[in-house]
């Protein structure tokens, strides 16, 4: 049989920019070793897969080329441009279950704003190695899912090299860095021990933590973000109680069918 895929590059306004995600619509779910398999072959950051259930909403979930994730936010966007823009979703906001619960996408003028449960980072016990993996040291570390680098300015942020071979014995899915930005209100990077990803290009989950620290630590409810990476990522932010709105642009770049003999 032959399956439809899409490649959307989300996080951005123009190919090439943003993080690109592999989008597959079911009818029903593939095995789950499948589902790992085609992420695999996929090599990028994340791969999403969603279902559409009987009551109109959506069933989705997300795996990087080694193990499925419990939220991941660019796959997410891309899926909703997805519908949007290429399978006729035609109202403004899609229902998406996943294991992190209930997520909405809804479209907001140009952008699609997502709304994702916050996850504030707290006090937590600091690894050796994970200070060790980076060439510059944070003024302070705070943990969520992933551990939380919080520095002085973007400058140290756009600087820092990491050591993969430090960062790939601690035990966690991600790190995040970030600072006060000079335009945006704040910027990070994202990395990914002890996988192909390496850097994330986008990372629309970290932001689950970085809304809920930032708009604390500025006294803001709406907020610019930009992740700095060699892709570049802009998201609109916001926060509500325990939730937070994260928003942005996508675009695709390519769509075709992958076979499963």
């Amino acid at each position: 049989m032959t399956y439809p895929i899409y490649t959307v590059d989300a996080f951005t306004d123009h190919v090439f920019g943003g993080n690109p995600a592999a989008v597959c619509p079911l009818t029903e779910w593939l095995p789950t070793a499948t589902m790992q398999q085609l992420a695999n072959e996929n090599n990028l950051s994340e791969t999403a897969f969603f279902v559409q259930r009987p009551d109109g909403d959506y069933d989705i979930r997300w795996f990087t080329p080694e193990l499925e994730i419990d939220l991941a936010g660019h796959p997410t966007l891309a899926t909703a441009y997805v519908l949007f823009h290429e399978l006729g979703y035609s109202q403004d906001s899609i229902r998406f279950h996943s294991k992190s619960g209930l997520l909405t996408v809804t479209k907001n003028g140009d952008l699609m704003e997502m709304n994702f449960p916050a996850r504030m980072p707290v006090a937590c016990e600091i690894p050796a190695h994970l200070l060790e993996g980076f060439s510059i040291q944070p003024k302070q570390v705070l943990r969520s899912r992933d551990y939380f680098l919080i520095y002085e300015s973007q400058e140290e942020i756009e600087k820092v090299i990491p050591d993969f071979v430090q960062l790939n014995q601690v035990e966690t899915l991600g790190v995040i860095i970030t600072a006060k930005g000079n335009s945006a209100d704040f910027v990070s990077r994202f990395f990914v021990p002890n996988s192909v990803i390496g850097e994330d290009p986008v990372t629309g989950s970290a932001h689950a933590t970085l809304i809920p620290y930032w708009a604390k630590a500025l006294g803001k409810t709406s907020m610019k973000a930009e992740q700095l990476s060699k892709r570049h990522g802009d998201l609109w932010c916001g926060i509500q109680g325990d939730r937070v709105t994260i928003a942005g642009k996508a675009v695709l770049y390519m769509k075709g069918a992958y076979k499963l003999a």
